[in-house]
């Protein structure tokens, strides 16, 4: 097959030209469109279907990145000061403090690094999940391939909901139409045509293109790809899209912020530890004045939890990995803040609470009612009349025509294969095809016609039409199926046995009232109609105006059993303070029942639907929207409305959709979630979430996560914050109290401190990245579905949480310098250590309060023992701190480097028994706390 060898576009406008000149020039035949070789061929030659992105950093530049922040300008400062000094004083012997601190440097930036790779793997691998596709012909067959594998010449397949993958000249379009806002401006779909234009137009009247990041509302179509990747129109205006910067969600903004605050108190800390050292300190060398500098500098660095916001990053990918794992595929990482937020959940019903097995059970005609045997799509099952099987009768014949009908008036296939039986397309009318196997005669009466022409289903229509021509004959048919209550508006006969006679007020009351009784037992019900038409039957052509003057033929009743779980969900997110909206376009009373027996409503409750929606005023809209769970008859425009209005009650909504014109209110709602199966392309692209299983337990599942992952980020952060002021509080309190405590220097003049500076740094090395990571995978400790959702205003560290934090802080300053004097001479508790054995035993004390601290951080009010063993990674990285701590103090080569020496067993046993203490006092204010919660009741 010859191919185009040129730029992955047409030259020439495609606009002008015939179609079937189109597809020659592209060397595609558009019956059988591209094989899989010529396709592959032609993406190897021309890149893929991509708009130009900026070029990956490289990974040196990744790592050199980590050396951009203040704290890492003030270790680099350090870093001058020590050699400065060591210089001034001789250079002899190794500079260990400067290589000490340059080491750290360079061991944090790795962990930034690998944290950063990490957190992008799982973001791109996100990105896969929700990799847009578009259906294609390759060698004859309809194939979906990733759309950024189309290339010219291919032949696109659009149909409802699909999302235009490139530019293309359409060779076919039946009622088609696209909405081409996000291209042109134009506000309404853009109805399209395969015919040539006349003469060269603006892009918003080329009615036989289609483009690149465009919608179909409606219709279907066939379209010879023209345009890939930066050749489409879309890549004309890619710079604009490339300069859009995005807005910092609220738990971006609330670090940078904490980082801030933090960042000036802690100078302002480290600046008055200086100050005040140098006072109470006899400075007599330029050593003395450096330790004391880098004192400072290394306490500035150790306070500030520097490695926060990757941490962040890497808790929420894997949570969102997860998250995918279980079937929700967040979009964004930092929607899942948002998810422990929701407030409302607003659902469609079917294939979402329901199993979407739709099964007719029942039809009504003129003469009574047929009952179907059998559930979902295997055609088995026993037609009955009352208590009697189903015989040759009216009643018989009426409900064959009916299923008769509702087969022609029909775009899904049930086909049998490997066993068992699958259905393509929709399975409200992949029902029908099920339900005439089960009667009589049904499928026969069927064979015989062909279709020519078609009026799509749309949601605002509700009804859909085509036009078979019985090919034993000249006539042809018009058979329609949609709501009843649109149909019957349509109708001006109704079918009798094998009459048609006047559809009259008695008649027509009689239809409505099978309506309503049917959908009072919670059955979906859909009406189906016809008329002759005898000199069109072959006519290619059919429009809405053909849509009048029917026979009615009767109505069907299909159950959708609700799924299993759901009960519980909704209870779950009940208890959770969430509350459930249901929202289908579904006779009212097939909604309340559903809706009653789901448990989203108490028996009685009211029921609006689309129509009473639009009499409410809009100032009344947000108190209605407060006072109703159920909407029924509504279409995709009223969700939007609901969406605002609950938006303008304060609620954080969470709106499931699955069609083209469910984006707006997709986009709108603060979770935006689309199904993943039976969900269009547009409303894919809309969501923040993808439900690849369409089941309701799913999203509230997601929502649990949600609330779980936020948890864990504030344990890390209540661990991280609390341990870095430990810190400044050990050394702050030391210097203060050094002779209270006998830190003194045994005689020796100069300058005496509790901790180190490269000590200061090692702590902050060896405690702060693992056991948080940690600490952010962990599984769900307090009941997150027993407190109400969080508020959008919450502070990610609250007043409470300060409280604990500091006093956390205190507690870990008193132990640690209370250790270093149980060692000494004098004092409170006199002992008989030196100077660097108190130094040790404090340096040891003080870390391993930290990874006690981990067990106290997994929750603000259960206790550390509660679900003590499950996140093997906490474990972990506890037991990765004691070996690093006694490698620290036991081997002579960090010994030098850190200012260690080796410690007795007795000395190990103070501060493991001191450090446990923080435990201890924590452990007595949640019982402290809980108690109180308990006299307070819920």
């Amino acid at each position: 097959m010859s191919g185009v060898d040129g730029a992955a576009t047409v030259s020439a406008n495609p606009s002008l030209r015939a179609a079937s000149d189109v597809a020659a020039a592209q060397g595609v035949d558009p019956l059988v469109g591209l094989s899989a070789g010529e396709a592959e061929r032609r993406l190897a030659a021309h890149g893929p279907n991509e708009l130009r992105a900026a070029p990956p950093v490289p990974r040196w530049r990744k790592l050199l990145e980590q050396f951009r922040d203040p704290l890492v300008y003030l270790l680099i400062v350090a870093v001058v000061i020590s050699l400065a000094a060591w210089i001034a004083e001789g250079a002899t012997g190794v500079p260990v403090d400067a290589v000490v601190i340059a080491a750290v440097l360079l061991v944090n930036a790795v962990l930034g690094y690998l944290q950063q790779a990490r957190a992008e793997s799982a973001v791109a691998a996100l990105q896969s999940m929700t990799e847009a596709t578009s259906t294609v012909l390759r060698d004859g067959a309809p194939t979906v391939v990733p759309s950024r594998e189309l290339v010219v010449g291919d032949v696109l397949m659009l149909a409802e909901g699909d999302a235009v993958g490139a530019d293309g000249r359409l060779l076919m379009a039946t009622a088609l139409r696209v909405a081409e806002a996000a291209l042109t401006g134009e506000s309404e779909p853009v109805g399209k045509s395969a015919e040539p234009l006349d003469e060269a137009k603006p892009l918003a009247d080329r009615r036989n293109m289609v483009f690149r990041g465009t919608a179909v509302t409606q219709g279907t179509g066939l379209a010879v790809v023209t345009a890939t990747g930066m050749a489409t129109e879309m890549g004309a205006i890619a710079e604009l899209l490339e300069a859009t910067e995005t807005e910092p969600s609220p738990l971006q903004r609330e670090l940078a912020q904490v980082g801030r605050y933090l960042g000036l108190a802690v100078v302002a800390i480290a600046v008055v530890v200086i100050a005040v050292t140098l006072a109470l300190s006899e400075i007599r060398t330029l050593h003395d004045l450096v330790t004391v500098l880098l004192l400072g500098v290394s306490l500035a660095v150790a306070a500030v939890p520097e490695g926060l916001p990757a941490i962040v990053s890497v808790v929420l990918a894997i949570g969102v990995q997860r998250m995918a794992s279980r079937n929700a595929i967040v979009k964004s990482l930092h929607s899942v803040e948002t998810l422990g937020c929701a407030t409302v959940i607003a659902s469609d019903k079917t294939g979402t609470l329901t199993q979407n097995q739709m099964t007719i059970t029942r039809i009504r005609t003129a003469s009574g009612e047929v009952q179907l045997g059998g559930v979902g799509y295997r055609p088995e099952g026993e037609a009955r009349a009352g208590d009697a099987e189903l015989t040759d009768s009216p009643l018989a014949r009426e409900a064959s025509l009916a299923l008769a009908v509702g087969t022609l008036a029909n775009n899904a296939r049930l086909e049998f294969t490997d066993g068992h039986w699958d259905i393509h397309g929709d399975p409200t009318e992949a029902a029908f095809l099920v339900a005439a196997r089960k009667v009589a005669g049904t499928v026969e009466r069927t064979r015989r016609f062909s279709r020519y022409a078609e009026v799509p289903f749309t949601s605002e229509r509700k009804m859909m039409s085509a036009l078979v021509a019985d090919e034993d004959g000249d006539g042809g048919l018009l058979v329609a199926k949609g709501a009843p209550d649109v149909l019957l508006q349509r109708c001006r006969e109704v079918q009798v046995g094998d009459e048609i006679v006047p559809l009259d007020s008695d008649r027509r009351a009689a239809a409505v009232a099978d309506v309503e009784e049917l959908s009072g037992q919670g059955f979906r019900t859909l009406a189906v109609a016809y008329r002759h038409m005898e000199a069109e039957g072959r006519s290619p052509s059919l429009g809405e105006a053909d849509e009048c003057d029917l026979v009615y033929a009767g109505i069907v009743g299909i159950i959708d059993p609700p799924r299993t779980g759901v009960v519980e969900a909704v209870a779950d997110a009940q208890r959770a303070g969430v509350r459930v909206l249901m929202i289908t376009g579904d006779h009212p009373g097939t909604a309340r029942r559903i809706a009653e027996d789901l448990t989203i409503v108490e028996p009685g409750a009211p029921v609006m639907t689309g129509r009473e929606l639009d009499t409410v005023p809009q100032s009344d809209l947000a108190e209605t929207v407060g006072a109703v769970s159920v909407y029924a008859r509504v279409a995709p425009r009223h969700k939007l409305q609901i969406v605002e209005a609950l938006q303008a009650r304060g609620e954080v909504v969470a709106m499931t959709g699955d069609g083209v014109n469910d984006a707006p209110a997709l986009k709108a709602a603060d979770i935006g979630i689309a199904m993943g199966r039976n969900g269009t392309a547009v409303a894919r692209q809309a969501a923040k979430m993808i439900l690849a299983d369409d089941d309701f337990t799913t999203i509230v599942a997601a929502v649990r996560q949600g609330r779980v992952i936020f948890d864990n980020i504030r344990k890390f952060m209540r661990y991280l914050l609390s341990s870095n002021l430990g810190e400044v509080f050990t050394v702050f309190f030391g210097v203060l109290l050094a002779e209270s405590i006998g830190m003194t220097g045994e005689g020796r003049p100069g300058v005496v401190l509790p901790l180190l500076a490269t000590q200061i740094l090692w702590i902050n090395l060896v405690t702060d990245s693992a056991p948080a990571l940690a600490m952010g995978v962990d599984p769900e400790i307090d009941d997150v579905t027993a407190r109400p959702p969080r508020r959008v205003t919450d502070r990610l560290v609250d007043a409470g949480m300060w409280r604990g934090i500091v006093f956390v802080g205190l507690v870990m300053a008193a132990v640690t310098l209370l250790s270093m004097d149980m060692v000494r001479p004098g004092g409170l508790v006199g002992g008989v250590g030196t100077l660097e054995q108190a130094r040790t035993v404090g340096f040891c004390t003080l870390v391993f309060a930290q990874l006690f601290n981990t067990l106290n951080a997994r929750s603000a009010v259960a206790s550390a023992f509660s679900h003590m063993f499950t996140n093997r990674w906490l474990w972990a990285s506890l037991l990765l701190g004691v070996v690093l701590q006694v490698a620290v103090v036991e081997l002579p080569a960090l010994q030098k480097a850190f200012g260690t020496v080796p410690l007795t067993p007795a000395q190990w046993a103070i501060a493991a028994a001191m450090a446990s203490v923080v435990l201890v006092c924590e452990e007595g204010r949640k019982l402290v706390v809980r108690l109180a919660g308990r006299r307070s009741g819920p």
